[in-house]
């Protein structure tokens, strides 16, 4: 298949995963031609911008139009398709088929597609995002392999590691508040169920067979309040930029309340940890400090009180 990709999506993909993620990106042409064969797909030009996978839509030998989707084999990537294998198509994207071993999946085409991201009225689009949640969480399966939240929280602790204790560029003020609520959080849990664990503007869709469906599920097991952190840092970085975005958290913080049922000060705490948390990890990934996930944690500590 002739294949052109970014510059972009090829410097994302080699820094991400270096030598593996070097020669995925040598080995794609092939990989693309093997599939489309295998499972007799016409594969179209990808969707752009492209993140950390390839996907593209493809239309199958009965006409059907699908999405292809590809990446570095790695747990992650698995634990997205045993999340959707989970979900079976409720309020989630349907998986029709996949080979883990080899990170590539065939998905449905959720149509129209529109991102909730397009949806100008805020309160509208967290009450559509508060029913998707509901729609996704699920009882754990036996003997499920799904990394618990607490595991995705030691990126702090990789941040002290690697800053001498301390947090380097990151606020140490921020970073010690997300890590004594990240404990008292977890210590206080309610029993965990399958999350889809990036639940934000992106990633949930307009659909024809339901009004909204979630897409790229990472797949990862922790009580449902955890599940709000996405939302409140999103969308990004438009959030960032609202000048009454303390006053817009107060109202989604409210709202998520009395829709969800979880305390506001769970809602609050999960908020300003994981915006904190994604900040760590843009720092470890890119070297960048994220201003838009600190500005989102900073317009929600005057909401803290006790957790």
């Amino acid at each position: 298949m002739n294949l052109s990709l970014s510059r972009e999506f090829r410097n994302r993909i080699a820094g991400a995963f270096g030598s593996d993620g070097r020669q995925w990106l040598d080995d794609l042409p092939a990989l693309l031609d093997e599939y489309a064969a295998r499972w007799s797909l016409t594969i179209l030009p990808p969707f752009e911008p492209l993140s950390y996978n390839f996907a593209a839509p493809a239309t199958g030998p009965d006409g059907q139009t699908v999405v292809f989707k590809a990446g570095v084999p790695r747990p992650d990537l698995n634990s997205e398709i045993e999340a959707l294998r989970v979900y079976a198509g409720r309020g989630c994207v349907q998986l029709l088929t996949a080979d883990a071993q080899r990170g590539v999946m065939l998905l449905e085409r959720i149509e129209p597609g529109t991102k909730l991201k397009a949806e100008p009225d805020d309160a509208c689009a967290t009450e559509i995002a508060a029913q998707v949640m509901q729609s996704l969480w699920q009882p754990l399966p036996a003997g499920h392999s799904f990394k618990p939240v607490t595991d995705w929280a030691a990126g702090l602790n990789r941040l002290r590691d690697r800053y001498g204790g301390g947090t380097g560029p990151l606020p140490a003020d921020r970073v010690a508040l997300a890590e004594s609520l990240f404990a008292e959080l977890f210590r206080t849990a309610s029993p965990a169920v399958l999350l889809h664990g990036d639940l934000h503007h992106e990633n949930i869709l307009a659909g024809d067979r339901a009004p909204w469906l979630a897409i790229d599920p990472q797949g990862v097991a922790g009580e449902p309040a955890y599940e709000v952190g996405a939302l409140l840092r999103n969308p990004m970085p438009e959030v960032a930029l609202w000048p009454d975005l303390a006053h817009i958290q107060r109202r989604r913080v409210d709202q998520l309340a009395e829709i969800l049922g979880f305390h506001r000060q769970r809602i609050v705490g999960y908020g300003v940890a994981q915006a904190v948390l994604s900040a760590a990890w843009t720092l470890e990934d890119h070297g960048e400090v994220d201003t838009a996930a600190l500005a989102c944690a900073d317009a929600l500590v005057p909401l803290l009180g006790r957790v």
